[in-house]
Parts: structure tokens; C-alpha cells; sequence
């Protein structure tokens, strides 16, 4: 999954970013409101985490401007303001979270998951598809009850394909869950990873539509 962290403190970004990039979350990382605003407009996210005090353009002015034009993307305020009216006002103009610093990293991520799993539609932490399930907290898989070992990129892969059933996504498309701007892809690491689930849960799990992407087949 691809986060966006808005975040003007380089020490707490830093902080975030290697906690995030462990817990399987590709991250962009933006220093300043307008900066924010930019990449929302060009680029697509699965959740924005959001400090207010921002440099060039507040964050509420950004998270007001994102509502406005009928942008979901799940978005979690973490901010030193914590008066009553500031967590109101955050909550109002669209905030799906409000979490005021100091705040403990394992919070974050668990907050983080649950603001994922409503946006979704989901109760069960879980991803139940087939024989399959895959568990986003402890980030394991089992097929037919039988835990299946699999390396992070195959697990962040399996994630996007078995949150969206029978939708096919491009192999840009799943790089850009992956992978944060600043990072190195291979050019065919996104094969590499299919090739490796489809040894680990059978040929058929993931298919190919030749020239589009891949997808999981509606169970």
C-alpha cells in the first residue's frame, strides 16, 4: 500500500517513514503544504498521513481542498494542536483520524489499519478470498489453513490483487503500491514477485491479461 506523509519535522518523518516501510507501506514523503497538494492532484494514494502546521499551505487548507474535489483518500491527522476545537475542526473538514503528538509508532500503524479496513468496507482485519487469507496485521498468508511463506514485495502484491477481486491491475500499478519515488525498481521485479506466488499458491491464483496486468480471479 502507498502512503503519503506529509511531515515538516525530518526527524519524526525519518521515524515514520523506516517504521512504515517495515510494516510492508510504500512512502512518499513531503515536506510542505503545497508540495502535498501537488502530489494528490498527480498522484494516487491508499492513505495520507497528514501533519497541520506545514510550511507554504496548512494542512486543512490541503485537506479541505482534497474534499472539496471529491478525493476519499483516507486521511489521518497527526499534529501537535490538541485543543478541543483544533481536533473538531480536523474532523470536520474531512479527517478520517485525528492522533496528536507525541504518539507511540504502534498506534499509528494500528490506527492506520483500521481507518483502511472501513474505507474498504471491512470488519475482519482478515482478507478471505478462495482457500486463500491473508492476515495485514501479522502480515502472514495461508492457503487452505496451511500458513504459505512469502517474502514482503509477495505479500504487499497478494494485498493489492486480493483487495480488488477480478480487477486487473498494470504492473505500473503495482509498483506504485510498492515503491515510494525514491526508491529503485527493477524492471522486472513485479514478474518476479507473480512468479514467485504463483509457485507458492498454485498457477491459477494470479492470472495474466496479456499486455494489461494481472488479477485474482472472483472467487
Amino acid at each position: 500500500m502507498r502512503v503519503l506523509l506529509v511531515e515538516d519535522d525530518a526527524m519524526i518523518a525519518q521515524g515514520l517513514q523506516t517504521a512504515l516501510r517495515q510494516g510492508g507501506f510504500a512512502v512518499d514523503w513531503m515536506r510542505d503544504g503545497k508540495s502535498a497538494a501537488g502530489a494528490l492532484q498527480s498522484s494516487s494514494f491508499d492513505l495520507v498521513l497528514l501533519d497541520l502546521g506545514l510550511p507554504h499551505r496548512d494542512g486543512i487548507d490541503v485537506l479541505r481542498e482534497l474534499r472539496k474535489r471529491g478525493d476519499t483518500t483516507p486521511v489521518i491527522i497527526l499534529t501537535a494542536r490538541d485543543e478541543k476545537q483544533q481536533r473538531i475542526a480536523g474532523l470536520d473538514a474531512g479527517a478520517d483520524d485525528y492522533i496528536v503528538k507525541p504518539f507511540d509508532l504502534d498506534e499509528v500503524m494500528a490506527r492506520m489499519r483500521s481507518v483502511l479496513r472501513r474505507a474498504a468496507g471491512r470488519g475482519d482485519p482478515g482478507i478471505q478470498h478462495g482457500e486463500l487469507r491473508l492476515d495485514p496485521v501479522a502480515r502472514t498468508v495461508e492457503r487452505s489453513g496451511v500458513p504459505v511463506s512469502v517474502s514482503a514485495h509477495e505479500f504487499s502484491v497478494l494485498e493489492a490483487l486480493l483487495q480488488r477481486p477480478g480487477a486487473v491491475l498494470s504492473r505500473t500499478q503495482l509498483e506504485d503500491r510498492l515503491y515510494g519515488w525514491d526508491e529503485q525498481i527493477g524492471s522486472n521485479a513485479i514478474e518476479v514477485y507473480i512468479h514467485g506466488l504463483r509457485r507458492k499458491l498454485g498457477s491459477e491464483a494470479i492470472r495474466t491479461l496479456r499486455g494489461v496486468g494481472y488479477f485474482v480471479p472472483k472467487s
